[in-house]
């Protein structure tokens, strides 16, 4: 019964016609667990969300992302935090002192490769300028990016502090809009538009009732998958196409950076645990994690009673046992497959610099690809 609902729910999506929409609009559910009211990142507590885009003809196609984890001042009230890199072909700031301490002190920021000086310096104007930070001297900004050298002028620099600020001010709960996109305006994903993309879990009373939130930033290539479909392969378009085939998709490299936020009582080696599951949810997409991709996850719990106060002399966090971490190891590969499909679906038709273009996913012929029988 169910299947023959999705079929005329598919039809009827079909004769209609589509418009702009993300993976669930189609009739598409992966996963066992359930979204939040925005399937977000934003539905985790207290996590807001700002985008600034930047297009100037078809020179300029670039932006900045601003993810917020609590609405404090997370320089005095520090998040636990981990990262896993997954493949270091990056230039991602301010994992050292993560990695080390296990916590996060100032929003993430996500941006093009050439702007992470910018990023950078934002985050510390913006972490001196707030109330109680007046005698504050060293700021371990986090920021993460992909190259969106293919569709915009990167070596323009059009990122300024004053973008950075800007997405930071313009951080807010609810919605979170998603493909070309603040840092992911000009992002190419699988030889199609990526871009922003977002999902949540939350999970069942019983399991906790934890939510989980992915936000990725899509640029990378390999053969794209979805829900266990192989599109890429179906669409004709893919890495090495022209080694085992004709046509060739262009290479692989290229970036993804992944953020996930829980509410869950977990400190940084259980989120560095979340991380690497994260990390399975991009290979489920048919990301190979190629050797010019950089591949970074940030991972933060915002549990408000384990925020990091450290003018107090002692530390005293809730956590969870090691046994209780297995759903929300789920919750975070659904959340970071589908924020990932979402960025794909959300793409538009881009030309960009020097007459490079590149097309949205054909959300339609996929629609039906999803329909057929996978051999």
């Amino acid at each position: 019964m169910k299947r023959v609902l999705l079929s005329v729910l598919l039809i009827l999506i079909c004769v209609i016609g589509f418009s702009e929409g993300r993976l669930r609009d189609y009739g598409i559910c992966p996963g066992i667990f359930q979204p939040g009211e925005n399937n977000a990142i934003t539905d985790v507590p207290g996590v807001r969300v700002g985008h600034v885009t930047i297009n100037k003809g078809e020179e300029i196609h670039t932006g900045v992302t601003a993810i917020l984890p609590h609405e404090g001042n997370l320089f005095k009230w520090k998040c636990p935090a981990a990262v896993f890199v997954g493949n270091g072909f990056g230039k991602m700031a301010g994992i050292s002192q993560i990695q080390e301490l296990g916590n996060i002190e100032t929003p993430v920021i996500l941006t093009n490769t050439l702007s992470v000086a910018q990023g950078i310096e934002g985050l510390i104007t913006y972490t001196l300028n707030q109330k109680g930070n007046e005698k504050v001297r060293s700021v371990n900004s986090v920021v993460g990016e992909t190259n969106d050298g293919k569709l915009s002028n990167i070596r323009a620099r059009a990122v300024t502090q004053k973008h950075v600020l800007e997405a930071i001010s313009k951080a807010k709960s609810g919605p979170v809009e998603e493909g070309p996109v603040g840092a992911g305006t000009g992002t190419v994903c699988f030889g199609f538009k990526g871009g922003i993309g977002t999902s949540s879990r939350v999970l069942p009373a019983s399991l906790g009732g934890y939510t989980v939130g992915v936000l990725v930033q899509s640029n990378y290539g390999g053969i794209l998958e979805i829900n266990g479909v192989p599109v890429g392969r179906k669409l004709g378009v893919y890495s090495y196409k022209n080694d085992v085939e004709t046509k060739a998709q262009e290479n692989p490299d290229g970036s993804c950076m992944m953020v996930l936020i829980t509410n869950a009582p977990v400190d940084a080696r259980n989120l560095e645990r979340m991380a690497k599951r994260v990390f399975m949810g991009l290979a489920k997409t048919g990301s190979f994690a190629s050797n010019g991709s950089g591949d970074y996850v940030i991972a933060i719990s915002n549990y408000p009673d384990n925020l990091i106060n450290e003018s107090t002399s002692m530390y005293y966090p809730t956590l969870l046992h090691n046994d209780a971490m297995s759903p929300l190891f789920e919750a975070a590969v659904e959340a970071t497959e589908e924020a990932l499909w979402n960025s794909l679906f959300a793409g538009k038709d881009v030309s960009g610099y020097r007459g490079y273009k590149v097309k949205a996913l054909p959300v339609p012929e996929v629609v039906e690809l999803m329909k057929q029988p996978v051999l």
